[in-house]
């Protein structure tokens, strides 16, 4: 949920909280096709129970060589309680034997602003990398161990806070809703 309040300059204050009593609302099937679609139906599900603005989020990972796999499913890849290390497991199992652009691979993040039913924004960014062989880096979760990004050749894994805020896939979105909030206000 977001509070926004004005700011004395151009910018936008934004406070976030939790949707309050969260775990006692009607839980979300995540299973369009596409994230922005399933960022946008969230936060229009959820929108009805706050009177403040809400904004949810779909993200993953994708790799064009496996079809766009694994894709809106990358958090139930392997399952859908499976760990971790399960997911990164069968990834680097289908990518056995690729190599060159066959390893590209972008982690795509989309949020969405809704208010009482009403979609108001949907944003989407991503970052560009690729696959590698084995994980590496002990920092993030999920795919970040085997997601290298070339442009500080690390992986997502071995980057810092700060560095991963500045070039992921969801520090780039949220930007872009900040951005599109403060043109609403």
């Amino acid at each position: 949920m977001l509070a926004e309040n004005a700011a004395p300059s151009s910018a936008v204050s934004v406070e976030l909280d939790l949707l309050p009593e969260f775990d006692s609302l009607p839980a979300f099937e995540e299973n369009a096709p596409t994230f922005a679609e399933n960022a946008a139906e969230k936060a229009l599900h959820y929108s009805w129970s706050s009177e403040g603005l809400i904004f949810a989020d779909d993200s993953g990972l994708v790799v064009p060589a496996l079809g766009g796999a694994p894709g809106v499913h990358s958090a139930r890849y392997a399952g859908a309680d499976a760990p971790n290390s399960q997911r990164i497991e069968k990834l680097l199992k289908e990518m056995r034997g690729k190599t060159g652009e066959e390893r590209s691979a972008h982690f795509v993040c989309a949020i969405a602003l809704a208010r009482k039913g009403k979609a108001l924004a949907v944003v989407t960014d991503r970052v560009d990398g690729e696959i590698l062989e084995s994980p590496r880096g002990v920092g993030g979760f999920g795919y970040d161990p085997v997601f290298y990004f070339p442009g500080l050749k690390k992986t997502f894994a071995e980057l810092s806070p700060e560095e991963k805020n500045q070039h992921s896939h969801r520090g780039k979105a949220f930007r872009k809703l900040l951005a599109a909030l403060s043109s609403m206000l």
